[in-house]
């Protein structure tokens, strides 16, 4: 019998995984490799755009035969082109596409890392919250053994007569309640394995001992990866629109055009005069001197689209700043949270072994005594889900100053 609960158990052990594994398996699910190659398809968009301002060679051939021959025309004719064309000025709008397509780059680059960030939060803090449901369920079990022995003890003292039967109800009552408290907190639990398993795209089973390591360097909110985003792609749009003036000026092209011509005429007087090749360098210039103000409209919408993007920046960098503070005033409390937690935890285990000798002597009532116990574990339950809660607040701080959190995970041993 030992041997076989030993291999039950062993694969339950090997399949557990600690926060920096689970932040590892979360940055590399479906949504980050979707957003990955989203990027790619952009870079590679970009390098078809640089391709088309490349020069540009074009061949041909024809056949062609005409009912009535002339000096010009003959008979049957053939001829095979090559032609180069090459733009060597557009407005500058080569340059604005370019700068268009770097900064979207970067925008989105800055974007997948704010991907991975936003990921790797919502993974430490179900860890840690899961971690606190596991503290309070243990501090519930504890509560449901001492209600079951103290249920046990009352009904010996019933059949004997020395308690009444509502004093046993009470304490049936309190158990019934913590039976119903611990399969809610069993819910949460499940809730979030299968939340982290949605994320990570295998099973999950938690294992505890992970830290959240705490910045060394000065924590600035303008180093937030969305923020960095929203900041190259406004560069983008400015760039979009100043692409747009370049309606306003011309186009200058370079074409160079052989043909190679075979003429076939029945009159062999024509050939004398007939052309075998021919070579056309040209140099062209076109400028559209009026459009009914198309390009500045263009260049106007594409422009207050960068202003509104701009307006939304500004906001969210403020917002940005403010979202720091408050982290590092909630991380604050969170440490005063937990010096408070360890005193109450402290007088509720003083109190509540004062109160247990009292009961079991008959001093107190029952109603004092499960007030008493309830204090206690409700205390330790709350130390643990504070300390459990610093993590979180560290890791909002790293994620607020821009941080990249897959580096601040640690495992126990590191």
């Amino acid at each position: 019998m030992k041997k076989v609960y030993f291999m039950f158990l062993t694969p339950l052990f090997l399949y557990c995984q600690n926060l920096e594994e689970l932040v590892n398996l979360s940055i590399q699910n479906k949504l980050v490799d979707s957003s990955q190659k989203s990027l790619e398809s952009v870079k590679d968009e970009y390098k078809s755009v640089q391709s088309g301002y490349m020069p540009s060679l074009d061949v041909g051939a024809s056949h062609a035969i005409t009912d009535e021959e002339t000096a010009s025309t003959a008979k049957n004719s053939s001829k095979a082109y090559g032609s180069l064309s090459y733009q060597l000025y557009d407005g500058g709008k080569k340059y604005d596409t370019y700068d268009s397509y770097e900064s979207t780059i970067k925008s989105n680059e800055e974007s997948l890392r704010a991907l991975k960030n936003d990921i790797s939060l919502n993974v430490i803090s179900y860890y840690y919250n899961y971690l606190s449901y596991v503290s309070q369920k243990e501090a519930k079990l504890k509560e449901i053994e001492q209600l079951d022995s103290q249920l046990t003890r009352l009904s010996r003292f019933l059949s004997v007569g020395t308690t009444t039967e509502d004093e046993v109800q009470k304490i049936i009552s309190s158990l019934e309640n913590s039976k119903v408290t611990l399969q809610e907190i069993e819910l949460e639990m499940i809730t979030i394995l299968h939340n982290l398993e949605y994320i990570t795209g295998q099973k999950v089973s938690i294992d505890i001992g992970s830290n959240v390591k705490e910045s060394e360097n000065d924590l600035k909110s303008d180093s937030r990866f969305d923020l960095k985003s929203m900041e190259y792609a406004l560069e983008s749009k400015l760039s979009t629109a100043n692409a747009q003036k370049s309606g306003n000026l011309p186009t200058i092209t370079l074409d160079n055009t052989y043909t190679y011509y075979d003429p076939n005429f029945d009159n062999k007087n024509y050939e004398n005069n007939a052309l075998d090749h021919q070579n056309i360098l040209s140099a062209n210039l076109k400028w559209n001197i009026f459009s009914f103000g198309e390009t500045k409209y263009k260049y106007e919408s594409k422009f207050k689209d960068y202003l509104s993007s701009k307006s939304k920046y500004e906001y969210e960098k403020n917002r940005a700043d403010v979202d720091l503070q408050l982290a590092i005033k909630s991380y604050d409390i969170s440490k005063m949270k937990i010096k408070s937690a360890e005193a109450n935890l402290k007088a509720a285990t003083t109190a509540y072994e004062m109160i247990k000798t009292k009961y079991e002597n008959g001093l107190v009532d029952n109603v004092s005594y499960l007030t008493s116990l309830s204090e206690k574990f409700s205390a330790l339950s709350q130390l643990k889900t504070s300390q459990n809660d610093l993590e979180i607040k560290k890791a909002k701080i790293l994620y607020y100053s821009g941080k990249k959190l897959e580096e601040y995970v640690k495992w126990r041993n590191q």
